[in-house]
């Protein structure tokens, strides 16, 4: 089925300047899409607009019952001035599932696929050149039904909306220090914990504000029943070396089915590592601390890609890990997995996605 989606361009484009030491995400594009649902008619009239805000009226549900998801990809640009794209088959198909959770309707992947295709067509120009940088894509949905009745909305905005970036954290592929978060919860299963919507990341913010007044980076989250086996990262799934085994959390349905988490497992499945997915409390990885056993920590996502974890905090006890150096699997998946990601590496998983067009 081919999708033809009205194109408006803007009058004004912006300069494009250098992102060497700019903030992740403040930078937008020229344009951006927009695709409208209303129940009865499904999703309809797609469009490509220049980047503007929007006008939503003030009983809308998204302000008052939290329905909305998103998600985020890159687009990266190769040496021989190819757009890829990484798995983007795998965030529509995720970001249905966090649909299907919060009551929105799916969105058809052809369409989802195309519609990205035709604002990355239009912005190609914007996707950047530096090392390190890439074009940030952020998908989202949010419920536009002005009604104060508390009940899935029967109208809904889809948009795209393009970011270029440099490294999410200020340290780039240096280990970052994490806080261990015992008081808060952010979600548990049965929850919304695995679906990508907004409520999931306002939960964490006490905890990140506290986290960062004390010097680290981010919070890691446990489990909200028992508050000792170890989830998630604000922004990252985790990971860690025990031994010869590297051990992240099993998806328990309070934490996010992370891509480049996958995407980690199946590299090193393919390099012959021994993986374990299983629930592991926080207990055992001091312990292994203790012991020498742990040799590395890092945490895996979109945005970061690989952040090595040089510190952990917790119980009032800082635990250094690696002599808070970049450990050697750490650099190792971010150099193959960036590599493969800007094409300069083969892809053996057939994740990228050339643009065309």
């Amino acid at each position: 089925m081919a999708y033809e989606f009205k194109i408006e361009r803007t009058a004004s484009p912006k300069a494009k300047e250098s992102l060497q030491g700019s903030v992740f995400g403040t930078r937008f594009t020229d344009h951006m899409f927009i695709l409208d649902y209303d129940k009865g008619q499904g999703w309809h009239d797609g469009r490509i607009v220049p980047y503007q805000p929007i006008m939503l009226d003030p009983a809308a549900k998204v302000f008052h019952y939290g329905q909305t998801i998103f998600e985020g990809l890159k687009a990266y640009l190769t040496a021989d001035g190819r757009v890829l794209l990484f798995r983007p088959r795998s965030n529509i198909k995720r970001m249905n599932l966090s649909n299907i959770r919060m009551s929105i309707p799916t969105l058809d992947e052809e369409l989802f696929l195309e519609a990205l295709r035709q604002l990355l067509v239009v912005e190609r120009d914007w996707v950047p050149s530096e090392e390190g940088t890439s074009l940030y894509v952020r998908p989202f949905v949010i419920a536009t039904q002005a009604t104060l009745g508390v009940s899935p909305s029967h109208q809904y905005k889809f948009m795209i909306i393009l970011s270029p970036v440099g490294a999410y954290y200020s340290e780039g592929v240096n280990p970052v220090s994490i806080y261990v978060e015992s008081g808060y919860v952010r979600a548990v299963p049965g929850g919304v914990g695995e679906a990508k919507t907004a409520g999931n990341y306002a939960a964490g913010l006490q905890a990140q504000e506290e986290a960062t007044a004390k010097g680290y980076s981010q919070v890691l989250w446990l489990d909200g029943v028992e508050r000792k086996y170890i989830e998630e990262v604000g922004s990252m799934n985790v990971f860690f070396v025990i031994g010869d085994k590297v051990v992240t959390p099993v998806l328990n349905g309070s934490i996010l089915h992370g891509i480049t988490r996958d995407s980690v497992l199946q590299m090193l499945k393919h390099w012959g590592y021994e993986v374990e997915e299983r629930q592991l409390s926080m207990q055992e990885v001091a312990d292994a601390h203790r012991s020498g056993e742990l040799k590395e920590a890092f945490g895996t996502g979109t945005a970061a890609v690989i952040s090595p974890i040089g510190e952990l905090y917790w119980q009032e006890k800082a635990m250094t890990l690696n002599g808070g150096r970049t450990g050697e699997l750490s650099q190792r998946l971010y150099d193959e997995l960036t590599g493969l990601q800007r094409g300069e590496k083969e892809d053996p998983f057939g994740w990228t996605v050339e643009l065309k067009g």
